[in-house]
């Protein structure tokens, strides 16, 4: 005949606060990412008091100032990376040129070498040909770029995607196209792990382009879904000048999927004289990825 094992009350409580503990024991934190999108207007000798020359500190400052973790760049040519990346030693980088020669603008990927490891990455052009380096196709004016980054979290060990892009400023098709690429590489390549869209797209919310970015509810903007409500400027692209003038555009984004959870949102006005650093105000997030 088995005998039965009996247990008191304060038995069960230090059972079940053995669960609870091995649970937390286990479980994977969760860090805060600080992401930012940048067009940091190319190079242009034309540029006056804004030429680059004048700007490329004032640029690095922001970016450590506000403390990003992970920055998607617009209109990088290679001497302006390596400017900011003599500038940001506790950066690396990743991109490619979307063109040979003069033309050559980047969309780059900083990222912190202290939080996180780089495990791939990648880039494809907006065509009917993604993978011919240098394509276009329909009404863009230039070849077209996005470069994607696949991250491990040091801290917590969560793998996560990161793509930044520049869509073309002319082509209408051409970026409404453009946004079907993105998503359809989204995901092919991620397998439906948390992703991180950074870009200047040249279209504001009401285009089709934006429309095409967010159906089907996959990827979601972030300043729409953020805990705390925005903050600063909607509109993100309107010149050098500081100005008593509603700002242009809203351009310029930070989209997500289900995975990360965005708990800030900003439009950063740093500027310096009357002065911002370029003719793009950076947009930040403080995002949590989930594991």
């Amino acid at each position: 005949m088995r005998s039965l094992i009996k247990f008191s009350g304060f038995q069960y409580l230090i059972f079940g606060l053995a669960i609870i503990l091995t649970q937390e024991t286990f479980a994977q934190p969760i860090q805060e990412t600080r992401v930012m999108t940048y067009n940091i207007r190319y190079k242009n000798s034309i540029d006056s008091i804004n030429i680059w020359e004048n700007r490329k500190d004032n640029v690095a400052a922001l970016i450590q100032y506000h403390q990003a973790d992970i920055v998607g760049l617009q209109e990088a040519f290679l001497v302006q990376i390596t400017d900011l990346e003599k500038r940001l030693p506790e950066y690396k980088w990743y991109g490619v040129p979307r063109m040979s020669g003069a033309n050559g603008e980047f969309t780059p990927i900083f990222y912190r070498t202290d939080k996180y490891l780089l495990l791939d990455s990648g880039s494809f052009w907006y065509s009917e040909t993604p993978y011919v380096k240098e394509s276009k196709s329909w009404d863009a004016m230039y070849p077209r770029i996005a470069s994607w980054c696949k991250f491990r979290d040091k801290k917590t060990g969560v793998e996560f995607f990161f793509f930044n892009t520049h869509f073309d400023h002319m082509g209408e098709v051409a970026r409404q196209k453009s946004a079907e690429i993105l998503r359809k590489q989204i995901d092919s390549i991620t397998l439906k792990l948390p992703v991180i869209v950074t870009g200047d797209f040249n279209s504001q919310p009401s285009s089709v382009a934006y429309k095409n970015m967010i159906g089907n509810n996959v990827l979601k903007d972030a300043l729409d879904i953020s805990t705390i409500p925005h903050y600063g400027p909607i509109n993100t692209a309107g010149g050098f000048a500081v100005s008593t003038k509603p700002i242009r555009a809203r351009i310029d984004y930070i989209f997500v999927n289900k995975k990360v959870n965005v708990l800030q949102h900003a439009t950063l006005t740093d500027q310096q004289e009357g002065r911002y650093y370029s003719d793009h105000l950076p947009v930040i997030a403080v995002v949590e990825i989930s594991p």
